[in-house]
């Protein structure tokens, strides 16, 4: 596997937390986590707020609850059940209704 050891380690916690993701996506998904900002978290935190934010505006009509006026916090609980909707059918195990998801998209 090629990368830094940082890089190998997302992609190994992508594989882990949601295994049946398409490549495309876990293309995007990566390099979300690989993102500056995104360096002096933990790889596998960076990767799950990434995957976060990359299903809740790909897959998801967070983009379309912005555009309609409501607020970030309001968008997020809208489209939270959807969100987890795609993560299950990726085989990850875990929810963003958690609360844990907690990125500045």
């Amino acid at each position: 596997m090629a990368g830094t050891k940082r890089q190998q380690a997302i992609r190994k916690s992508l594989r882990a937390l949601a295994p049946g993701i398409p490549l495309s996506d876990a293309e995007a998904v990566v390099t979300l986590a690989e993102r500056r900002h995104m360096k002096d978290l933990p790889p596998s935190t960076a990767l799950w707020l990434a995957l976060g934010s990359h299903v809740r505006h790909v897959h998801t009509d967070y983009e379309r609850l912005l555009g309609e006026g409501y607020d970030r916090d309001a968008a997020r609980f809208f489209v939270a059940d959807d969100t987890d909707a795609v993560l299950a059918g990726w085989g990850c195990q875990r929810s963003v209704s958690d609360g844990e998801d907690d990125t500045s998209d």
